[in-house]
């Protein structure tokens, strides 16, 4: 069985062109309707279900065209369990808290 991490960007446009025929014909929609509910071109539908190309703007009305908003969820990265910016803040807040370490110039003997 092929690897679906090895794919080529043809066989990854193919299989979701594909997906997005299955997905249009389950809901009964013409490409002309699909294309009127997504708010894009003919044309544009025709590539992307073709495997030809498309645009992510193309993608992403099509996939809320379909009821297929999950889709997108899967491009964006997971949110960090910990943020930087909360670290590095938290951090700044000790540092400020914290007593800070005076030097003094050293100076000759004290007059006696």
């Amino acid at each position: 069985m092929e690897s679906k991490l090895s794919s080529t960007t043809t066989e990854w446009e193919r299989r979701l062109g594909e997906d997005v025929r299955r997905l249009r014909q389950r809901h009964r929609l013409t490409q002309v309707e699909l294309a009127d509910r997504a708010n894009v071109s003919l044309s544009a539908v025709k590539y992307l279900e073709t495997g030809k190309g498309s645009s992510l703007a193309t993608l992403v009305r099509v996939a809320r065209a379909l009821d297929r908003i999950d889709w997108l969820g899967s491009f964006t990265p997971p949110e960090p369990a910990v943020s930087p910016i909360a670290v590095l803040r938290e951090r700044q807040r000790a540092e400020s808290g914290a007593p800070k370490r005076v030097r003094h110039a050293t100076k000759g003997p004290e007059p006696q």
